[in-house]
């Protein structure tokens, strides 16, 4: 199944595919060239996906939901797809689907979570990736999900402890690093905020949203010449970060990460 990691706190799709287990469909009835039909449409589907024409995905999903009605993957497949459209009720309805049909997979309650999130209904987003951790107590993505969710409600310490969390169980999840750099950085811990965003930095050169913080930080503290240079590095990676609207509604950023950066973009 698709898991889109980083709810509408970051801007990016990682996609972990599990073909959607056609031959595992309930029904017994099924050939072996339905079978081949089914691998082959999800294959379209993914290919689809990773070409960015989501309303042609969306297309193949439900060929395979027509012929595959009990498959939850292909249910959770094009709520994911759905997600990326940004048609969230059409998402929560799919995955309310698989859910039913499949209650003890993680995925669909993560993903969900992610839909509900972007409609900002935090609480129930908690409450779906609570689930995933029932049932996969050291999920990383679920405990990221959470802190972004957490983040929403302005519960900056708790969001924190799960960053934290989730940047432990997976040491290379860089986007879980991240978020704890910027709530540190909330919560006033800014030395320790600096320390990490440097380490990801050097680590991932071409990270434009530690760049970018990196950048705030720095003129902040009035290092201003790294502060451009890392600036000019961002602006060649993504300009969406030039854009102080884009990152409170859309990356959310934490408000004074963004009042940070706001300042060097006033005086630039």
């Amino acid at each position: 199944m698709i898991r889109w990691i980083l709810s509408l706190v970051c801007v990016v799709l990682v996609f972990s595919y599990n073909l959607p287990a056609i031959a595992q469909e309930a029904e017994t009835s099924i050939s072996e060239e339905q079978l081949e039909w089914g691998e082959k449409t999800a294959e379209k589907a993914i290919a689809a996906i990773e070409s960015g024409d989501f309303e042609k995905a969306e297309g193949y999903w439900t060929e395979l939901i027509e012929k595959f009605p009990n498959n939850p993957a292909v249910w959770s497949n094009r709520g994911n797809t759905f997600v990326s459209e940004n048609k969230l009720d059409e998402a929560i309805s799919d995955f309310d689907r698989a859910i039913e049909l499949a209650p003890e997979a993680p995925d669909p309650y993560l993903n969900r979570g992610i839909a509900l999130e972007g409609q900002g209904n935090y609480n129930e987003a908690i409450a779906d990736y609570n689930r995933v951790l029932e049932i996969d107590p050291e999920d990383p993505i679920a405990y990221n999900n959470r802190g972004n969710a957490k983040a929403g409600q302005q519960r900056w310490e708790e969001a924190l402890e799960d960053y934290q969390e989730a940047a432990e169980l997976a040491p290379e999840y860089a986007f879980a690093r991240a978020n704890t750099a910027l709530a540190l950085y909330q919560t006033g811990r800014k030395e320790e905020a600096l320390s990490t965003m440097r380490d990801l930095v050097r680590k991932y050169p071409n990270f434009p949203d530690m760049r970018a913080a990196l950048t705030a930080v720095l003129w902040e503290k009035g290092k201003e010449g790294e502060a451009e240079s890392n600036w000019v590095a961002v602006v060649g990676l993504d300009n969406r970060y030039s854009d102080v609207d884009w990152l409170k509604t859309t990356r959310r950023w934490p408000p004074k990460m963004v009042a940070a950066l706001e300042k060097f973009l006033e005086l630039d």
